[in-house]
């Protein structure tokens, strides 16, 4: 019954393809397909700020639209399990070409990648690396340049971004790593997987590592958003169908297509770890000095020459998102000296507020922190909107208990500082008496 479920959930995804479609176009097959399997073809659809809306079908460097002395981008995507058209390669192809005249080259082999069984699509991508090989070596030929090459690998289409790049010795200009697909890749060699010595730039987007993504570092600079596991607006259980499987693992596409709108940088810290880094004590880029931290997604080449220039380089970058686009959260420390003789363990819920009434409410709270009389404890906390003039300030203390007592909280000093814009001026608030579970509101001071 299980498995007759499933099937149904599936056969809702399949799209069929139009027949009256006069543009070349993605290859969309059904779950039937997937069912019997698909033998690898591989179709090149070229789309350039003269066809942005309707492919080219590339057989070789003969085009009307290719210019080679222009940056080349590959957009390759991963297992297709029902062979439905990904959701986010209309975006991708139209944000690309917004933000810079290119080539853009969608790499369809959803023959291949289309299967129930995953080994199957990945025996393939070695033989779609030597098909993308061969054009770019026709490239070469008509006067392009590999350092003009950049190839964006969603799940398999990262390692075979990887391979394309070995068979040219490191030489392409940049890989992109949208969460690297795990399975059978875990613990394999760097020949056969994507590394960083595969171009000359790897940046690499972790958003599922303990389920379909790759969890170790892969390229010069690994981001992990929200530590890299479950991503906020995620279905948490298997009754939300395949969203289940496929949300966290697809987040890191759509945070790269975030970073191209530019409505916000969403700004990546270096840390040994997230709890280290969700505890604030990873907030500093000294390490990047004189650039400031970096920031994910397409701009993150601006920090190509720091990272491919160091001996060590630090590459584990955390930062969270918020749970839907454009998925930024902005940061501040918050200082809390308290006075209280027996110690209190709990954490804070904060609505901010300006003149206008527009609230920002706290969405990412570090775990329970311990406080003691006289001791400073500083935490890092995310806010859902960016206000810059605050005018009052809501707390809520909370031990999580459900039965007993309520306590209560005396700070004797709080202080708010913006991670994210640290100019601004300092935000205090003395002597102030929280009832657990009960919010109070306040005008905060210059510090």
């Amino acid at each position: 019954m299980l498995r007759l479920c499933i099937v149904f959930i599936c056969l809702l995804y399949g799209v069929k393809t139009d027949p009256g479609q006069s543009c070349p176009a993605f290859t969309a097959l059904g779950f039937g397909n997937a069912l019997i399997g698909t033998e690898l073809q591989v179709k090149l659809l070229l789309y350039t700020r003269q066809n942005p809306t309707c492919a080219e079908e590339l057989q070789s460097t003969t085009s009307q639209y290719l210019n080679v002395t222009k940056r080349t981008t590959f957009i390759i995507h991963g297992y297709r399990l029902t062979g439905s058209a990904p959701v986010w390669i209309s975006d991708l192809v139209h944000l690309l070409l917004s933000v810079e005249d290119m080539n853009i080259i969608l790499v369809d082999w959803n023959h291949g990648a289309t299967t129930l069984i995953y080994n199957y699509a990945s025996r393939k991508c070695k033989r779609v690396a030597e098909i993308l090989k061969k054009l770019i070596d026709e490239m070469l030929i008509e006067g392009a340049s590999l350092d003009s090459v950049h190839m964006i690998g969603v799940s398999l289409g990262a390692h075979i971004s990887g391979f394309v790049g070995q068979m040219f010795g490191g030489a392409l200009g940049r890989i992109t790593g949208l969460d690297p697909a795990g399975p059978l890749y875990r613990g394999a060699p760097p020949s056969e997987r994507l590394d960083p010595t595969d171009a000359q730039f790897v940046d690499v987007i972790h958003s599922d590592t303990d389920g379909l993504g790759y969890r170790e570092a892969l390229g010069h600079i690994d981001f992990y958003p929200n530590g890299g596991t479950d991503q906020p607006g995620c279905p948490l259980t298997i009754f939300s169908g395949l969203q289940y499987f496929k949300c966290d693992h697809q987040r890191s596409v759509f945070l790269f297509l975030s970073s191209l709108t530019q409505s916000c940088n969403i700004t990546a810290y270096p840390c040994d770890s997230y709890r280290n880094y969700r505890n604030g004590k990873c907030t500093s880029c000294e390490a990047f000095w004189p650039m400031p931290c970096p920031t994910v997604g397409y701009y993150a080449h601006e920090w190509k020459s720091y990272l491919t220039q160091q001996s060590h380089p630090v590459t584990s970058m955390f930062f969270d998102t918020a749970d839907k686009e454009p998925f930024c959260i902005y940061h501040y420390f918050v200082d809390i000296i308290t006075w209280n003789k027996a110690t209190r363990r709990g954490t804070f819920s904060i609505v901010l507020a300006d003149e206008t009434g527009r609230k920002a409410e706290s969405k990412v709270n570090p775990e329970a922190a311990t406080f003691q009389q006289y001791n400073q404890i500083t935490l890092l906390i995310g806010f859902d909107q960016d206000l810059e003039n605050i005018e009052r300030i809501s707390l809520t203390f909370s031990t999580g208990s459900v039965i007993g007592p309520k306590f209560k909280l005396r700070i004797l000093q709080m202080k708010f500082q913006s991670l994210t814009n640290p100019e601004r001026p300092h935000l205090c608030r003395y002597d102030l008496v929280l009832m657990e579970n009960t919010p109070r509101t306040f005008r905060p001071i210059p510090c």
